[in-house]
């Protein structure tokens, strides 16, 4: 039986004396596409940061790759990391082949660069500044940022919140292609349940505490729905 690549148990995260998630326990089977949804607020992206030990637990245990999170030493070079918002100073003179080589580890491989930019299709890119990139030409050199690195688990929070309907639909289809040729775990936080239906092969149910977990088939029944979202939901398509 493979070793699930993320085990979380009894996980609560506290807001000063809010509890922003309670008692949380799943697992996430190596080699899935899985996504975490939920309201706004249910504490999605605060998963993701416990998760990935960014932020402080009030309590329960988290493994990444059989070991616990804060004993994963080099096996952390193994994550990537996509967060919702890329800040940075967008007249800091970096180009995009710059940024992405920050992503190697083991020395500046000028090959790998190359590849990793072509293979999200953004090789064209190489020479420009990043302050100047569109959002969706951005998020393309973040995942070759990723890319460069032999890695096991990608985790995204919302990454693609903020690109267009299509363009939304091409990067799950590049993610998926990347994960298979890679043998890539894919946790991303996302609000679009129809692309989440077609794209991805667990989900988790997340309001505060977790509703459900298992195939997006079963976990995002209507019931399961009403009881993350409430009972003035709808299924909507974009619901950001």
């Amino acid at each position: 039986m493979i070793s699930p690549i993320v085990k979380v148990e009894g996980l609560t995260v506290l807001r000063g004396r809010y509890a922003a998630l309670e008692n949380v326990s799943f697992e996430i089977p190596t080699g899935s596409s899985a996504a975490i949804v939920g309201p706004n607020g249910s504490g999605k992206s605060t998963l993701v940061q416990a998760v990935l030990d960014l932020i402080p637990k009030a309590s329960g245990t988290i493994e990444i790759l059989g070991r616990p999170i804060r004993r994963l030493g080099n096996l952390r070079s193994q994550i990537g990391y996509m967060p919702q918002n890329f800040i940075f100073d967008r007249s800091f003179p970096i180009s995009v082949a710059e940024l992405v080589a920050l992503g190697q580890s083991g020395g500046y491989k000028k090959a790998a660069i190359s590849e990793a930019l072509q293979r999200v299709n953004a090789y064209h890119l190489w020479d420009q500044a990043i302050g100047t990139l569109s959002g969706g030409e951005l998020k393309r050199v973040l995942l070759a940022y990723c890319l460069v690195t032999p890695r096991k688990l990608l985790v995204l929070d919302e990454a693609f919140a903020e690109v267009d309907v299509q363009g939304e639909a091409e990067f799950f289809d590049l993610l998926n292609e990347l994960r298979q040729e890679e043998n890539w775990t894919v946790l991303q936080v996302s609000h679009d349940l129809d692309m989440v239906n077609r794209h991805c092969d667990f989900v988790l149910c997340l309001n505060r505490s977790l509703i459900c977990t298992g195939k997006p088939e079963i976990a995002l029944s209507r019931d399961n729905l009403l009881q993350t979202y409430g009972s003035g939901f709808s299924r909507y398509r974009h619901q950001h």
